[in-house]
């Protein structure tokens, strides 16, 4: 019994998932979306710019903020994976860090709504990135646990389009409910009955106490890195995913300030939600069908590269195009490209993982990339937005970022 629960737990999976399954765990996908982006997108601004301290700028406070939070991301998803991978709970290895992280980030999304200072706002939003990526690691640890190869550009798509949903409807929630604290109370029930539906319908195969190493301090830590040189197409792999990433978090940082002081849009939280509505639509047109078209031929690579290349040319809109009209039309185009990356780009990256035991922690490793961008991001916006020409300078950087995560993603050799 112990090794055939072993074989479950570490098995490169070899049967479809059902349908059902996809749909709980995207469901439980799009709701840590929720939790991150109805804050970063709407919540964090508005706090900002009613806080900001004397002497500090609302765009420098929100950046500091958001740049901590995801310099405790950048540590905790890996962390969060590496411990599910060694998880022996009869619940499973996932299921207990998706259903503790999804309701600690409930509760921290709770404290944050009464922060009124920047410290308090930014201990608020490192508890909830240190909490949502716990439940993050163990969602994205679920797909190459449970999902054959070839079928993970489809389960990639639809946990795409749930992440997309999840960031307009944090979006619809902070700016529609009423008010700051009524929407991060709105977000943080969100985050956490999303996630009901997976944890307590659909069984986590556990890893027996006799499959799991000894625990070391040394070991632990030096498992963090993954040699470029021994595992080269790792490295590519994480490399496009941070540069493109880059890219997207730079366009969206200073969204709502660019549609308030470069457009002068007369309601600029609502012009947010209106692109962020904008750009779900189409993304969600392509993530699904972009993923099921990579599964059926077998590609991965070209789909990733023109994504990329197509994102670059919508930041250069931003750059190029300064009108609100101008804004639509980006917003349309980045959504065609980031919903091709977002499906194919995560199968690429479950084929590049070096080993079963660790997939947890590898895909942490990875994610990273998403999480990097976030603290990287401030520190390049905010002196190309200040001092070095504005916002044209700050999109033509971003698309040039783009183009070269696109570019380097033919240096992959195992996956095609």
């Amino acid at each position: 019994m112990t090794a055939t629960a072993a074989h479950d737990a570490l098995a490169e999976p070899v049967h479809p998932v059902p349908g059902r399954w996809t749909a709980a765990l995207a469901l439980a996908n799009g709701a840590i979306w929720v939790g991150w982006y109805g804050p970063l997108q709407i919540l964090l601004a508005l706090q900002a710019a009613e806080y900001a301290p004397a002497g500090m700028s609302k765009e420098s406070m929100l950046a500091w903020v958001t740049g901590a939070g995801a310099l405790v991301s950048l540590i905790a998803n890996p962390v969060f994976g590496a411990l599910s991978d060694r998880t022996t709970a009869r619940w499973g290895r996932r299921t207990p860090w998706i259903v503790t992280g999804a309701a600690g980030g409930a509760a921290s999304l709770l404290l944050l709504a009464t922060a009124t200072s920047f410290l308090t706002m930014a201990l608020g939003w490192c508890l909830v990135q240190l909490t949502l990526n716990a439940a993050f690691a163990a969602v994205t640890a679920a797909v190459p646990d449970r999902v054959p190869r070839g079928q993970r550009g489809t389960v990639g798509g639809w946990l795409g389009a749930a992440q997309i949903l999840g960031v307009v409807t944090g979006a619809g929630l902070a700016t529609l409910v009423g008010g700051i604290a009524a929407g991060y109370a709105a977000c943080a029930a969100f985050a956490l009955i999303g996630v009901l539906p997976y944890v307590l319908r659909h069984r986590d195969p556990p890893l027996p106490a006799t499959a799991r190493p000894p625990f070391a301090w040394r070991p632990f830590l030096t498992g963090f890195w993954l040699s470029p040189r021994r595992h080269p197409d790792f490295g590519w792999a994480w490399l496009t995913r941070f540069l493109i990433n880059l890219s997207n978090a730079l366009v969206l940082l200073y969204l709502l300030y660019y549609l308030r002081d470069r457009l002068s849009h007369p309601a600029p939280d609502e012009g947010v939600l209106i692109l962020t509505a904008v750009n779900a639509a189409t993304l969600l047109a392509t993530v699904v069908t972009g993923g099921v078209w990579s599964d059926r031929v077998g590609r991965r690579k070209p789909f990733v590269l023109w994504s990329g290349v197509l994102m670059a040319a919508a930041t250069l809109m931003l750059a190029l195009w300064q009108t609100w009209p101008g804004a639509i039309v980006a917003a349309a185009v980045l959504g065609i490209g980031f919903g091709v990356f977002t499906s194919v780009d995560f199968a690429l990256m479950t084929q590049v993982l070096p080993a079963a035991a660790h997939r947890g922690k590898d895909l942490g490793v990875i994610n990273i990339a998403n999480a990097l961008p976030q603290v990287t991001a401030p520190a390049l916006a905010a002196p190309l937005v200040t001092q070095l020409g504005g916002y044209p300078t700050l999109y033509a950087t971003s698309a040039a970022i783009a183009l070269t995560g696109a570019l380097l993603v033919n240096r992959i050799r195992a996956v095609p």
